[in-house]
């Protein structure tokens, strides 16, 4: 990295309140020092899920400062310069998004929603969003592997698309 600023990656969802909360978790840790992580919402809820709230400090993540915000933030003045966006839901990909500070690179990472599953068992939740979180880690792991500085553009942003393509545990295109 070479005195380089770390990268700014923000993940948005529709609500904010659990798969892009736990990208943003994953990436904190996984990619310390290297990448500076961060979450929001076109429409946020307010509120982070219970659920993903107790599955990452299951995980040993501290959940304190994790809250449900807007994309606005990330857009105004004075907002970290974004490197690189990823949304993890099929709803907020297909938004209109502001636009952001730094020219960020974009790629879309669909995840299923944990929170649909509101109908299940405990143990159906607690699948569902251990089955998500499986998912964003898996792809976040892939992106921090990545020789970011000996890419170009074009080459990085087939990679960052092909992620969001990465089969899941059961050999699915998510």
């Amino acid at each position: 990295m070479s005195g380089r600023r770390p990268y700014n990656v923000l993940f948005l969802c529709t609500g904010n309140s659990a798969r892009s909360i736990m990208a943003e978790a994953i990436l904190q840790r996984a990619g310390a020092a290297k990448f500076n992580a961060y979450s929001a919402g076109s429409h946020p809820t307010g509120r982070v899920n219970p659920h993903a709230i107790s599955l990452l400090q299951r995980f040993n993540y501290k959940t304190d400062d994790f809250r449900s915000k807007s994309w606005d933030e990330f857009a105004a003045t004075g907002a970290p310069a974004l490197d690189f966006v990823f949304t993890v839901c099929d709803n907020a990909a297909g938004e209109m998004c502001p636009i952001w500070p730094g020219q960020p690179m974009t790629a879309h990472w669909g995840v299923p929603d944990p929170a649909a599953v509101v109908d299940g068992s405990e143990a159906e939740i607690a699948a569902a969003f251990a089955d998500a979180y499986g998912r964003l880690q898996n792809r976040i792991t892939i992106f921090v592997n990545l020789p970011l500085e000996s890419l170009d553009r074009l080459s990085l942003q087939k990679r960052l698309d092909n992620i969001g393509k990465t089969p899941d545990a059961a050999g699915n295109v998510a």
